[in-house]
């Protein structure tokens, strides 16, 4: 893998002060800036992956409406009131 340097201006306040919190976890502020940087990059690349699948996930669901497949609210209603009451026996016998 080839290196590349990358150069940017930082208050020296704060570069000192980096610098001595790599030093206190025997790191160099290199070490951590690449560290940090694989980071970002990676959650950049989960957070890209999650958004793709959630849109796929509408455009099922918006299929799936246009083609007539949907529950009825009232039933999507009573359905989750009787998760809730569950939730609160269980709540209520652990007390």
């Amino acid at each position: 893998m080839s290196e590349a340097t990358y150069t940017f201006r930082v208050d020296e306040a704060l570069k000192n002060e980096f610098s001595t919190a790599a030093k206190a976890r025997d790191r160099t502020g290199a070490q951590l800036l690449r560290d940090f940087m694989r980071e970002f990059v990676q959650q950049q690349q989960e957070a890209a992956e999650h958004d793709a699948w959630f849109r796929r996930q509408v455009q099922a669901g918006l299929k799936s409406a246009k083609a007539g497949r949907l529950v009825p609210a009232t039933e999507v209603e009573a359905k989750f009131a009787a998760r809730r009451a569950a939730s609160r026996r269980r709540i209520e016998s652990s007390k």
